[in-house]
């Protein structure tokens, strides 16, 4: 469980570098862009995964959207970077992790909330799934962003990837 920690808080980090480096192009073009093209990804991603008809799709796009914007504002805006904890005095790193266990928290109750959403717009298996599906875009956006840093070549160094239908 520790190792999958890890793994999760690196993916998550990754993530956030990916958005932030989007956000850091000087004429600002960048950014909505890449971000359109991360929310279109993850549109058919979840889509195709959780084989949403067309009716559950009008109903579903609607609830999950307001719920990522929920999420997002209790995130907040993170372009400061992690705090520098080693600097930080007592109070101060009590205060952080107190202030850290209540978001999270806030953020626990958002999806409790919207759990309760789904079900009244999918069937209970594919809310389980939901879950999954989203942490299985995680890890292709990070499979992608690496592929892409080192120099496009899908499959690892012989560039050779199967293609799946």
């Amino acid at each position: 469980d520790n190792k999958q920690m890890r793994k999760i808080k690196l993916m998550a980090l990754l993530v956030a570098l990916f958005y932030i480096s989007g956000n850091a192009q000087p004429d600002g073009k960048g950014r909505g862009n890449r971000e359109d093209k991360i929310q279109s990804m993850k549109i058919g991603f979840i889509t195709e995964k959780l084989d949403l008809t067309p009716e559950e799709s009008q109903k579903f796009w609607p609830v999950f959207n307001q719920f990522e914007n929920e999420m997002k504002a209790l995130r907040g805006n993170r372009k400061d970077g992690p705090p520098d904890i080693d600097n930080m005095s007592d109070k101060d790193a009590e205060k952080f992790v107190d202030d850290e266990f209540a978001r999270r928290q806030k953020e626990l109750d958002v999806m409790k909330k919207y759990q309760a959403q789904f079900k009244t717009v999918l069937p209970i298996r594919k809310v389980a799934k939901l879950y999954v599906v989203q942490e299985e875009f995680k890890r292709e956006l990070l499979r992608r962003l690496q592929e892409h840093r080192e120099g496009g070549r899908p499959g690892g160094p012989g560039g050779h990837e199967e293609k799946q239908p």
